[in-house]
């Protein structure tokens, strides 16, 4: 990771990761790009979700010529 971590924080991952049978390193790197995965999967997510753009209202004659129109 980029961050440094604090010697409590550390000793954490160092223990999560012989638990996982790999290295302090490797795990670390491990939990980054499964961070980036999650992130981008989001991003798609979200992209995905976006509403489409809102029905535009009709302009200024053309909701005169609407009125006209209607019985009284």
């Amino acid at each position: 990771m980029v961050r440094d971590l604090s010697p409590g924080q550390r000793a954490y991952e160092a223990k999560r990761a012989a638990k996982a049978g790999m290295s302090l390193e490797k795990w670390l790197s491990a939990k980054q790009k499964q961070q980036a995965e999650e992130e981008r999967a989001r991003a798609k997510a979200a992209e995905a979700v976006k509403p489409a753009k809102p029905a535009k209202r009709p302009g200024f004659l053309a909701r005169l010529i609407e009125r006209a129109h209607k019985p009284l």
